[in-house]
């Protein structure tokens, strides 16, 4: 199938990963949590529409008033669930960048859970 627009070697698409269009993230199941909740038909498909957004592109003013009015929320709850979920895509850069870090991370983890 012919790509229309920029092909996944321009510099428009540095660092993209077209893993993001199904990725599991938490920003994605957020939205379809909240879609479903608010009633959506197509909860699924709005989130693989704006979770990949989420990540490459962030979301403009545009893209968080929809999605409160989609997801029956506002504006500052869908914009605290996009900073989480680019947190926690951070985590995963810096985890991905030092492998040795996930060993300690398990650890910490565990020494919380028995604290």
């Amino acid at each position: 199938m012919p790509i229309i627009g920029p092909g996944y070697d321009d510099p428009e698409y540095d660092n993209y990963d077209p893993a993001w269009r199904d990725q599991d993230t938490p920003f994605r199941r957020w939205l379809v949590e909240k879609l479903t909740d608010a009633g959506s038909n197509c909860p699924a498909e709005i989130a693989s529409i704006y979770a990949p957004a989420n990540r490459y592109h962030g979301l403009s003013t545009t893209d968080l008033g929809n999605l409160a009015t989609l997801a029956s929320t506002t504006i500052d709850v869908v914009q605290a669930a996009h900073k989480a979920d680019l947190a926690d895509w951070t985590r995963e850069q810096q985890l991905r960048d030092h492998p040795d870090l996930a060993v300690l991370d398990a650890d910490l983890d565990r020494i919380r859970r028995h604290s």
